[in-house]
């Protein structure tokens, strides 16, 4: 510990011990190392006054051992307290525990994380016995631990999604598995969790520190610590586990490579649960745009876990796709992923989760998420060939994939979507000059576009004029989907989704821009009919990062199931 540092934690020391003086009136004792627990001798109010004066002596101990011992026997005799009839201890006894417990891990790490296992471990040449109390399957019995209250929260605009209360909040890590089938649904950067720490006293033993407990919590089900006959809210902190996975991941590097035909995001591309499945919590599935990836969804997200009955009764998911194909093949794309993502976790499709699910969808990922939940149509088939498919020729494996692009019905389970600047109509952007080299590069790393090549290369008559010539150019790509006069995209353009399916638009707009629009997706495009809302916000091209938009959504979340 700096010289610094510790000066910065002797005063925060002798403030809190001040605080808790005025509150409970303080005796000073001489620290015992044989007194017992509440229960076993030794009065709540007594156990208080002998916790305070470990932490009052702790700040001036040289030795980190000797301080981490402090602080944890000042903790585990200060939880004891917590169990008074007197309000006045308990408040100060809950106050002093949890001081206490964040002095000890802060002694222990050193500004560094910590590892610990469950069961029994060695810290700080200690022995103590670590528990996990409700913390996500996801995570294993090893863990690193850092503090919540240390992670930068600018990717959410500053919002911190957080709870006061009992304990100590931290961030819980660890690498992904590799023993389940659901692990391949886990982010490759590692899971990311929050925890509440604390410090007790093992059952039936001297409350001094012979068998210190160190308690790890999950406070998204498991949201109170019970002290005798006290129940106490623990704390908790939402958005930093969230973070730190968002500071640890190259995504939106990878989003721009993925548009020009690198292949890394491909390799992980997918549905990825932002945390352990529930099949009692219905989906939320945010679709990213042409270029992009999931940090779109940033605030958003933060904002549904920082509601606690959103939190409570939904999951997110989030899709990863590379962006470098014709709409047709991203949605059938996404379709797949969704299908390996139920067979995964429901491979006997009875999960309540599998029913009103809900389709978040930014920019081109609105295209995808309106397709999703469309019936396809004879005249998408005519806008690209002029024979029926039965008269092609070429492998059966090649047809099958045409007939999955081509021909598809609204995936089940969804019953509300949401456009945020969708380019529903297609964007003139894509025929800039920008567009035009992306389209250029893209070409060349689709594989479901090779397909297609081969069954125009043995039916060269068969492919109508204009996609034939896009074929034999390499000019076909997710931009040449959003170009509003490209004879698919017209006709997907009218496909909207089937009854029974609710949509909303929300749509940016800049102020002075004509026509009117984001910067990128005008209007007019974005804006469609049978929208169940809709909503125009002043706002660029990035509409999820909306304050409006993301009230609006929330909205929609709360009255989703209930509204006729």
């Amino acid at each position: 510990m700096t010289c610094r540092s510790g000066v910065r934690l002797i005063v925060r020391c002798v403030a809190s011990l001040f605080a808790l003086v005025v509150m409970h009136g303080c005796t000073t004792l001489t620290p015992s190392t044989t007194v017992k627990g509440p229960g076993h001798g030794v009065s709540t109010e007594e156990a208080l006054k002998i916790a305070m004066t470990w932490a009052a002596q702790a700040p001036t101990l040289h030795n980190v051992d000797a301080q981490s011992n402090a602080w944890m026997r000042c903790a585990v005799l200060a939880h004891d307290a917590m169990a008074s009839d007197q309000a006045s201890t308990r408040e100060a006894a809950a106050s002093l525990a949890t001081s206490c417990s964040r002095w000890y891990i802060d002694t222990l790490a050193q500004g560094d994380v910590i590892d610990v296992r469950a069961g029994h471990t060695l810290l700080g040449h200690r022995i103590v016995r670590v528990e996990f109390r409700g913390l996500p399957e996801s995570l294993g019995d090893h863990v690193w631990l850092e503090s919540a209250s240390q992670v930068s929260v600018d990717i959410f605009g500053g919002v911190r999604s957080r709870h006061d209360g009992f304990g100590v909040p931290l961030v819980a890590f660890a690498p992904t598995c590799t023993n389940r089938p659901v692990c391949a649904l886990y982010p490759p950067e590692g899971i990311f969790r929050p925890a509440t720490f604390w410090l007790e006293g093992a059952p039936d033993s001297t409350h001094t520190g012979e068998e210190p407990v160190f308690v790890l919590q999950y406070p998204v089900t498991q949201q109170d610590d019970l002290v005798g006959t006290q129940l106490y809210r623990v704390a908790d902190d939402l958005s930093a586990p969230y973070a730190q996975l968002i500071n640890h991941s190259n995504l939106r590097r990878l989003g721009w490579w993925g548009l020009i035909g690198g292949t890394a995001v491909g390799h992980r591309a997918g549905v990825f649960l932002f945390d352990d499945y529930d099949p009692n919590k219905t989906p939320i599935i945010m679709i990213h745009g042409l270029a992009s990836s999931p940090r779109i969804w940033a605030r958003l997200s933060n904002a549904i876990i920082g509601d606690p009955q959103l939190h409570k009764r939904y999951q997110i998911w989030h899709v990863v796709y590379q962006t470098n194909a014709p709409l047709l093949i991203e949605r059938y794309r996404v379709q797949m992923y969704l299908d390996t993502t139920w067979k995964t976790i429901d491979p006997a499709g009875t999960a309540p989760a599998r029913k009103g699910d809900v389709l978040i969808g930014h920019s081109m990922g609105g295209m995808i998420a309106r397709l999703l939940c469309a019936q396809s149509v004879p005249a998408l088939w005519t806008a690209a060939f002029t024979v029926p498919m039965e008269s092609l020729h070429s492998s059966d494996k090649d047809l099958a994939l045409l007939k999955d692009i081509f021909q598809f019905a609204p995936y089940p389970g969804v019953d509300e979507e949401i456009f945020m600047a969708a380019p529903q109509h297609g964007s003139p952007a894509a025929g800039y000059w920008y567009g035009r080299i992306a389209q250029s590069l893209a070409w060349e790393e689709v594989p479901e576009l090779a397909v297609l090549r081969r069954i125009a290369k043995d039916n060269p008559n068969a492919i109508q004029g204009d996609l034939a010539r896009d074929f034999q150019l390499g000019h076909l790509s997710s931009l040449t989907s959003l170009l509003p006069d490209e004879p698919v995209t017209k006709v997907d353009a009218q496909l909207l989704p089937v009854a029974g399916v609710r949509y909303h638009t929300i749509a940016g707009v800049l102020p002075g821009r004509t026509p009117p629009g984001d910067g990128f997706v005008p209007l007019s495009s974005a804006l469609i009919p049978g929208a169940a809302s809709t909503l125009i916000v002043q706002s660029d091209h990035q509409v999820p990062n909306n304050a409006q938009a993301i009230a609006a959504v929330l909205d929609i979340l709360r009255h989703h199931d209930t509204t006729p």
